[in-house]
């Protein structure tokens, strides 16, 4: 476990994509070079197994070789999370003891899936969740994808347990985040991070901690640039890194015509900036097609880039 990782957790801490050749196998050499390209890119965690990293697509022996194998080639140089989110409470306690034993910092967990809970009975679930955990917890709320939002007045509940130490929000909803971020104003400890990367800028202007933001794969200098002009109030490079993270977010995350596109679109890339071996994408989905591979490349031509590099 890393001794440096501090409350609130601040920075981008970049939810990583996980590196395939199928559905069974981890490319733990695309890993290793995923990790080191983020770490030499200055961010200021790791987090595995998001949304990004396609965690609910995945079985449960892949998902622990994933933090396993992060683990072991992060070396504690930054602070790494694990998501255990499950609609099982015993699969998410296993898997967060895993977790813990393989090194990792701390946990994340969204709500539960399929059955959609009512607030009381998500405060209840936590509170029977999280003392069951060996490690701090951050509260992730992906209301697209679980049908359910964590109330304000919820995640204060919840809260109350000072081993829940953060909240990452991918909502898309400034005004909710700021809500969040407002109820829990009391918690200096208290982790406010911010998912979709076309908001980091303003919610960390606004007192937010920082981001938790795909894009980071590819270019971890762009996100971690945001962060420090938006904590140092440089608005002037906050405007003009704006404009890089629109472009990427409006080429490379829309081709396609469905949901998916942003995790193919990111995977894809990857590919073909040499970070990882393959754009392989786990099941429902599958991988893009020549066409749309080709206006992933356009869309990487038009950013100026040396050597895989964004030129800021």
């Amino acid at each position: 476990m890393n001794t440096t990782f501090k409350t609130p957790l601040s920075g981008i801490i970049p939810p990583l994509v996980t590196p395939l050749k199928n559905n069974e196998t981890l490319d733990v050499e695309s890993l290793e070079r995923l990790i080191e390209h983020l770490i030499e890119g200055g961010v200021h965690g790791l987090f595995v197994l998001g949304t990004t990293g396609e965690e609910q697509s995945l079985s449960y022996d892949v998902r622990k070789q994933m933090i396993k194998e992060s683990c072991r080639i992060n070396r504690g140089r930054l602070p790494l999370l694990a998501c255990i989110t499950d609609t099982s409470i015993e699969e998410s306690i296993s898997l967060a003891k895993k977790a813990a034993d393989y090194g990792a910092d701390g946990v994340v967990s969204a709500p539960p899936y399929y059955f959609a809970t009512g607030q009381p009975e998500l405060a209840q679930f936590y509170e029977e969740l999280v003392p069951q955990l060996p490690l701090p917890v951050f509260l992730y709320n992906m209301p697209s994808h679980v049908k359910v939002s964590f109330a304000p007045e919820t995640v204060a509940r919840i809260a109350q347990n000072p081993q829940v130490v953060g909240f990452k929000d991918s909502s898309a909803n400034a005004v909710y985040f700021q809500s969040v971020m407002y109820k829990m104003q009391h918690r200096k400890d208290f982790a406010m991070l911010v998912g979709p990367e076309e908001i980091t800028g303003e919610c960390v202007l606004l007192g937010g901690h920082g981001g938790i933001n795909g894009g980071a794969n590819m270019f971890p200098e762009l996100y971690v640039g945001m962060y420090q002009a938006a904590k140092n109030r440089d608005i002037e490079t906050v405007l003009k890194l704006q404009q890089f993270i629109m472009q990427i977010s409006t080429s490379i995350y829309t081709v396609g015509k469905h949901g998916s596109s942003y995790l193919k679109g990111l995977k894809c890339a990857l590919s073909m900036l040499g970070i990882i071996n393959d754009d392989f994408v786990a099941s429902p989905f599958y991988k893009f097609e020549a066409p749309e591979r080709l206006k992933i490349q356009k869309a990487l031509e038009a950013l100026p880039l040396k050597d895989g590099k964004l030129q800021l």
